[in-house]
Parts: C-alpha cells; sequence; structure tokens
C-alpha cells in the first residue's frame, strides 16, 4: 500500500486524512520541514518505508539553541522554531549553540530542521 502525504514536523498527514509517525532520526537524517511530500510504503509485515518526494522551497538561516517547556528550539530572527530532539543529539548541539537551520521559504512554520552545527 502507498500513501502520500505532507509533513508536519513530526508526522505525515496522509492524503487519506490519517496521520502516519514519521521516525524522529529519519526526519533529521532527511531534513525534512514541514511542506516537505513524503511517500509512505507500508509492506505486507506492516512496516513502513518513507521517502522525500517534493520538497518545498527552503531557505537557510542561522539561530541558537534554546529550551523550553521540554523542547528544544531555535531562535531565528526573533522568533522560535521547535527541533527535533534527534536532530540535536545527532549534531551533538546544547543550549548556546549555534545551528544553521532550514525553514520554508515561505508561509508560517513551527520547525525547523538543523543543516549544520556552526563552530565557535
Amino acid at each position: 500500500k502507498i500513501i502520500e502525504g505532507a509533513f508536519d514536523g513530526q508526522n505525515m498527514q496522509g492524503d487519506d486524512q490519517r496521520m502516519y509517525p514519521v521516525p524522529a532520526n529519519y526526519a533529521s537524517k532527511s531534513k525534512l520541514i514541514p511542506g516537505d511530500r513524503l511517500k509512505l510504503s507500508i509492506a505486507e509485515n506492516g512496516g513502513f518505508k518513507y521517502k522525500k518526494i517534493g520538497p518545498v522551497p527552503r531557505r537557510e538561516v542561522m539561530g541558537t539553541v534554546s529550551y523550553n517547556d521540554g523542547q528544544y528550539q531555535v531562535m531565528v530572527e526573533g522568533k522560535f522554531y521547535k527541533v527535533l530532539l534527534a536532530s540535536i543529539t545527532y549534531y551533538k548541539a546544547e543550549v548556546g549553540s549555534k545551528v544553521t537551520v532550514i525553514i520554508p521559504q515561505e508561509g508560517e512554520s513551527e520547525w525547523c530542521a538543523i543543516e549544520h552545527l556552526v563552530p565557535n
């Protein structure tokens, strides 16, 4: 079975109006941001396999990692964007780290994806 949908920062909102969990490690390593189109293949044994099929236009910006209310965030241009814990641990970022992140080029987003950890 194949389902297409859009990434929302943590899950895929399927074109069938159902939510599908996207593994945080995959979302982090693939640098998914809200709006990216995904294809989900569900195997006969129930396994899920995601593939990015349509990235939204992006821009790279620099920000600073913070932590608030149990959620890592990156402050960019006066706005806080949520970031997956898997990205924080993969890049070994910590509160105060400077990072380059990817955000959608247009529209509002609550989420970003880390592109690089900026060395001190």
